[in-house]
This record gives structure tokens, C-alpha cells and sequence, in this order.
């Protein structure tokens, strides 16, 4: 019996939640000319978890503290966006200065751990470079922190084959060294953009 997994983009989104996001994408909140990215500095938390990495340990936000750090909820078995946008941040940090790429951290957080063991996710995002920690933790703790950043994700009932979607945002969470939230990147933001933006965050404290 196979297992196909697919990904779609937020179809359960409580009213409120998704009220919240569409004035994030939209700039009603405002946003600072200075970036590319929607300034979300104040509109939400500090970077904050306590979770699973590849070896079965628990991390916690601190762990990489000093470092601009990049939030991305996804899955393992996604079949695009979370590949794309893999893609895409690796190719952006790795078009950084030689100096400045080990200031910036893409932290992936698997919201489907019944299949996604440490194992697989840290397999996973090596997959698409050195600069990205896979992490994992149960429903509760995933819950609690998709939360906290104001989106969620859901599961479809599986049919006979095993097949279910998976929904969950696109969006990719900036947070500064000191683990202020900073910038909202959208998917249509282009390569240069983004490396705008990160490269403005790492020279920040310098």
C-alpha cells in the first residue's frame, strides 16, 4: 500500500486567523520602506519553542540565538512548496558574503510528526544545504507554536490508499539576532529581495 502525500495552502483557517494573515500579506499593518519583506516588528513574539531536533534532543529557540534566524513550517513528503522554498532560502544565503552566510539559520519545522521522525526531517533539509535545522515535536507542541505565530495547518482523513493533504502556511517568519520577530517574506518576494532584507538584519549589530 503507497502513501501519497500532497499540500495545500490553508483551506481550515479559523476567520480570525486568516483575517489577521490576509492584513499581514496585504500591508494594512504597514511596512517599513526600508524592506522588501512586511516589517512585522511588535505585531508578533519574541522567537520562542521548545522542540525535537535530528538526534533526538530538545532544542530551544536560544540554542541558536545570535544568529538572524528563518521560521518555515512545512513537511517532509511536501511536493512543492516546501522544496521550493527550501531551495530558494539556501540559494539566497548561499549568494550572501563568504562571511556573513553562517549569520543566517533556516529553521524547518515539520507539522506532520506522525511520518516525520527526526531522522527523516534532518535527512530532509540536508538534503538542501548545510544552514537549515530540522525540527519536530508532537501535535501539542506544533499547535501551540503555529499559535503563536498566528497560522495552523491541518490534516484530510486518509483514503483507502493512505493519501491525505496536509495544509500549512507559506510564509517564512525573520527573526534578528536577539530573536525579535522582524519580517514576514512572502512567496512572491524575488532572490534579490529577500538577500536585501538578510543581508540588512546580519550588518544590524555591526
Amino acid at each position: 500500500m503507497s502513501t501519497r502525500f500532497r499540500c495545500r495552502h490553508q483551506p481550515h483557517l479559523r476567520a480570525g486567523v486568516l483575517a489577521i494573515l490576509t492584513l499581514l500579506l496585504t500591508g494594512c499593518l504597514g511596512n517599513d520602506e526600508h524592506w522588501h519583506g512586511k516589517d512585522i516588528s511588535g505585531l508578533m513574539p519574541d522567537l520562542e519553542f521548545k522542540l525535537i531536533n535530528g538526534d533526538h534532543n530538545a532544542v530551544t529557540a536560544g540554542d541558536y540565538r545570535g544568529k538572524v534566524r528563518l521560521l518555515f513550517f512545512g513537511f517532509t513528503s511536501c511536493p512543492d512548496v516546501c522544496p521550493t522554498t527550501l531551495q530558494k532560502l539556501n540559494q539566497i544565503i548561499g549568494d550572501l558574503p563568504q562571511e556573513q552566510q553562517d549569520e543566517v539559520l533556516t529553521l524547518f519545522v515539520s507539522v506532520d510528526p506522525e511520518r516525520d521522525t527526526p531522522e527523516r526531517v534532518d535527512e530532509y533539509v540536508h538534503f538542501f544545504g548545510e544552514g537549515i535545522v530540522g525540527l519536530t515535536g508532537t501535535e501539542p507542541q506544533l499547535r501551540e507554536l503555529a499559535k503563536r505565530y498566528r497560522t495552523t495547518f491541518g490534516y484530510d482523513e486518509p483514503d483507502k490508499d493512505g493519501y491525505y493533504a496536509v495544509s500549512h502556511s507559506s510564509a517564512v517568519y525573520v527573526f534578528d539576532r536577539e530573536g525579535e520577530a522582524r519580517l514576514l517574506l512572502r512567496s512572491d518576494l524575488s532572490r534579490d529581495e529577500i538577500r536585501d532584507d538578510l543581508l540588512a538584519l546580519v550588518q544590524e549589530d555591526h
